[in-house]
């Protein structure tokens, strides 16, 4: 039989490579992805196919969001707690492991290319605290590791492995370039917690709302988002294709806003509004239309009243000191 192991696959470069260094050394390689809502599973999907293997996406939104809230090992530029992170979803690769007589587990994780957590002592951490310890194999930068079970056991040829280490990316690219492989998502396309802009709108909404849903995190991603008291966010949307995504995921109890022409954005409010609030809401929308609010700004609450309201635009200023 042939030794198995479970990949991480992002879709991102370098877990690719790390993929395709398994397969090419002959192991049976299986990918594990996760499901966060903070990063973009398609990839995944993409790339495993790309390679021919098998590719099981695992939900970890409820234990994330724990992690966010209370990170053991804290944060880093923006709300990203990646040490926790990534020993959760770590974790979750041993489970699986285990469950499927896997051999070890493999990462594309590059020494030294991510400050948080790619660093030695918190590869190392990561390692002992996930229960991985000598089962752990990054195949990018093993070479300047201590040697693994599966090198030392004869599973892997440890000469074959690489010695990247780093923050640029030209080796991989080098790599991918040699190895025909041109499809796959770029870093900049990482994970959403690290973006200072969604860092501040998810602090907001930890800071009013206890206990966020997959709902509430969905919204941080769209529109222009305004903190109007304690209990009412405001999320204006961009443009036509925000209107409709913010569309879907109207809740119960939302009030909805927006000029009487339809050409301008869908303003939704989330928590209790009284009159004063209804009327800044029209202000803000009307802001953002294209006739500034000249047709008429129609407001609709969870009940189906329909009410038009005649406002003047907000000015900027003003805007700036409500925009979350």
């Amino acid at each position: 039989m042939k030794t198995k192991a479970i990949v991480l696959l992002s879709g991102g470069l370098d877990s690719i490579l790390a993929a395709r260094l398994m397969l090419q050394q002959g192991i049976e390689v299986e990918a594990i992805s996760f499901a966060t809502s903070f990063c973009n599973c398609s990839q995944a999907e993409l790339s495993a196919n790309e390679l021919g293997i098998k590719l099981r996406l695992i939900d970890i939104f409820d234990e994330i969001m724990g992690i966010i809230k209370h990170p053991k090992h804290g944060y880093g530029k923006g709300i990203n707690p990646c040490i926790d992170c990534h020993t959760l979803m770590l974790k979750k690769a041993r489970e699986y492991m285990l469950g499927t007589r896997a051999s070890f587990v493999a990462t594309g994780e590059v020494l030294g290319q991510r400050p948080m957590s790619q660093h030695l002592r918190a590869m190392r951490l990561i390692e002992k605290e996930s229960g991985l310890e000598g089962l752990l194999l990054r195949p990018l930068s093993a070479r300047l590791l201590k040697s693994t079970i599966p090198e030392q056991e004869g599973w892997i040829d440890r000469e074959k492995l690489l010695d990247i280490s780093g923050r640029s990316r030209k080796p991989q690219m080098a790599l991918a370039k040699e190895l025909n492989i041109k499809e796959y998502s770029t870093p900049a396309g990482g994970c959403l917690l690290t973006d200072s802009m969604f860092a501040k709108k998810m602090r907001d909404l930890l800071a009013h709302t206890p206990d966020p849903s997959w709902n509430d995190v969905q919204l941080l991603k769209l529109g222009r988002h305004f903190r109007l008291s304690d209990r009412l966010k405001v999320v204006v949307a961009r443009n036509d294709e925000e209107n409709k995504r913010l569309l879907n995921l109207l809740e119960n109890g939302d009030t909805t806003l927006m000029v009487s022409n339809q050409k301008g954005p869908l303003s939704v409010c989330k928590g209790e509004i009284n009159r004063e609030q209804q009327l800044v809401v029209a202000a803000i929308t009307a802001r953002y239309s294209d006739d500034k609010g000249e047709s008429g700004i129609v407001m609709s609450n969870g009940f189906g009243k329909e009410e038009i309201l005649l406002v003047q635009p907000m000015d900027d200023v003003e805007i700036g000191m409500l925009r979350i």
